[in-house]
């Protein structure tokens, strides 16, 4: 699929693949524009994102903008920030928590939207299911393994657990992301975004 980001965007936004399957009509919440320098691939929009049609407009991206070390105004600049979820549209509750990202969405539109985006210079992924499709090799591996290899330069990767407060016991139980990580990412994402 080669075609511009705006056409790209506006064939996502029309999207209706996995209809049948939400709890809610389709509204696909992502940011593209082919001049972002960071990609955030993540899972899907919680609900309030969906509300809001703005991705991570909660509680986690409030943590993930900590973590980066970015205001709101640059985390939402997409020419600076692409945020890419693993489905575009909210799941629906489980019992856990959001149920898994529909995967007819990343089927359909993932190669495409990736090759649209020439100028990235670093890519940080959120959680299982983004993990699991860009770092194959470590599918099945617990979560804490894959994030504490830190960032992949030759890939440009850098793995993250999820930032939702839902995970507040997984970073108690390990202290070691916040405390030896998190400045090697502050200083991956100054470094595209200056690129």
């Amino acid at each position: 699929m080669s075609v511009s980001g705006d056409d790209l965007s506006d064939r996502i936004r029309a999207c209706r693949l996995c209809q049948a399957f939400l709890p809610l009509p389709p509204k696909p919440v992502f940011q593209l524009h082919t001049d972002a320098r960071i990609l955030i691939a993540g899972q899907a929009p919680g609900l309030k994102a969906h509300e809001s049609g703005r991705p991570f407009d909660d509680a986690s991206g409030q943590r993930l903008r900590n973590w980066m070390g970015v205001s709101e105004q640059t985390f939402y600049d997409q020419t600076k920030v692409a945020i890419l979820p693993m489905g575009f549209c909210y799941p629906g509750k489980g019992r856990s928590g959001d149920l898994p990202p529909r995967p007819e969405c990343a089927q359909a539109w993932r190669d495409g939207v990736l090759a649209s985006l020439k100028h990235l210079q670093l890519i940080l992924v959120i959680g299982r299911y983004a993990l699991d499709w860009h770092l194959p090799d470590h599918q099945g591996r617990p979560l804490a393994d894959v994030v504490s290899q830190g960032y992949r330069n030759e890939q440009g990767i850098f793995p993250l657990p999820h930032p939702s407060p839902r995970n507040n016991r997984w970073l108690k139980q390990h202290p070691w992301f916040e405390e030896s990580l998190l400045p090697g990412l502050r200083e991956q994402v100054t470094l595209a975004l200056q690129e």
